[in-house]
């Protein structure tokens, strides 16, 4: 068979969904060989990148079967000391998908060469992507035959919510801030923060943003006419299942026994309040934690308090369908990490992002701007992770 009969071409939700989710099917993904999480979309192959500003989902079909897809977003965020005013349009590649049936027939790299052109139809300064960076293919593919380069290695956080409440300390304070209060933190304490999105007021006002909250130290009123406490810690939680589920489709005998037996023993001992693990063998939903920011020499457990918070709140709403595990996304190196509860085996320590110039027009503050973000060294500035990107 040669392979060039293949056409790409937009998604068309009226023809296309049941063979898009049927790929999906074939293409489970995940951290390691012995765990992969299978998507359901519920319905909307394109629900990851529908609430994005600019958005693209690109089908490749061989002979009647659709055999890829791919999917991009375009949104306009801060980059320092890029021309003008530090702001630069990205464009985030995900959802590459090819049936295992057709790999090696030049169909992934056609899917990334034509969203690439679209990027670019759409004035974008930078295309970049995530991966597992033990997906050798994924990571041949983008930085072997496109020439992305390495970019940072984000923490990807993962943490369970059991059946039982947890106990957030008596002295901290968590207050719910308005809209327009998280707003305005989000832009004075973060706007000049890697990767911040410059519509954050869109992003707060989604439906699927469930809140910003606000932790501090009973009396610490702050100092200095700050407005801030001297110590505090802020986030907003994304209701990511209402779009979308996720299943464990298989994982370790180990944690197959260790979860049959620690509800087993909760079921028979209910007044241990064991912290036991929820089953994640049928489609549940989950919570992302975003726009995570701290100050102050104690603002560490205040971290952890907001997260209890968070673990709460998934409790109180939770059915056999609803949040099961709360994700979060921070810099590899963090401090953040060690002060935010995870479950080491469903999370993951260096997920690989990768970015590629998409324009060079001869200026050095460009060319510079570029080599700035690709260095090796570790970031001073946090990276902030987009909830509608997950």
């Amino acid at each position: 068979m040669e392979f060039n009969k293949f056409r790409i071409r937009s998604y068309e939700g009226q023809f296309d969904r049941a063979q898009v989710e049927n790929l999906e099917r074939k293409c489970e993904v995940g951290p390691s060989e012995s765990v992969f999480l299978f998507t359901d979309t519920m319905g909307d192959p394109i629900c990851r990148i529908r609430n994005s500003p600019m958005y693209m989902m690109l089908v490749a079909e061989l002979e009647n079967e659709l055999v890829g897809v791919i999917q991009g977003s375009i949104k306009l965020v801060t980059i320092q000391h890029h021309p003008p005013k530090d702001l630069a349009k990205v464009g985030y590649v995900l959802g590459l998908r090819v049936s295992p049936h057709h790999r090696r027939k030049g169909i992934g790299s056609n899917l990334v060469r034509r969203l690439e052109e679209w990027f670019i139809s759409n004035d974008v300064d930078y295309a970049y992507m995530a991966t597992e960076k033990e997906n050798n293919a994924s990571v041949n593919l983008f930085m072997k035959k496109f020439g992305y380069t390495k970019f940072r290695t984000p923490s990807i956080l993962v943490n369970p919510v059991n059946h039982h409440s947890l106990q957030i300390s008596s002295n901290i304070e968590i207050s719910r801030l308005k809209i327009e209060e998280a707003e305005s933190l989000y832009k004075r304490f973060m706007g000049s923060t890697e990767f911040f999105p410059n519509d954050i007021g869109n992003i707060l006002r989604n439906k699927l943003s469930l809140g910003t909250w606000m932790a501090y130290f009973k009396g610490d009123v702050g100092s200095n006419g700050s407005q801030v406490p001297n110590s505090w810690a802020m986030l907003s939680v994304w209701n990511s299942g209402e779009i979308f589920k996720l299943r464990l489709g298989k994982a370790p005998f180990c944690c197959l026994l260790y979860t049959k037996s620690w509800c087993l023993i909760d079921k028979i001992f209910p007044c241990l309040k064991l912290p036991t693990l929820p089953d994640f063998f049928n489609p549940f939903g989950f919570y992302f934690m975003y726009g995570l920011y701290h100050e102050g020499p104690l603002s560490g457990k205040l971290v952890r308090g907001l997260c209890q918070f968070v673990h709460n709140m998934a409790v109180e709403s939770n059915d056999d369908e609803k949040c099961k595990i709360i994700v979060t996304e921070v810099g590899g190196r963090d401090q953040l990490n060690q002060h935010i509860p995870h479950w080491k085996l469903l999370s993951c320590p260096e997920d690989l992002w990768c970015i590629k110039a998409l324009k060079n027009e001869g200026l050095s503050s460009s060319i510079n701007t570029f080599h700035e973000l690709i260095k090796t060294t570790p970031p001073t500035r946090a990276l902030f992770v987009d909830p509608r990107e997950v």
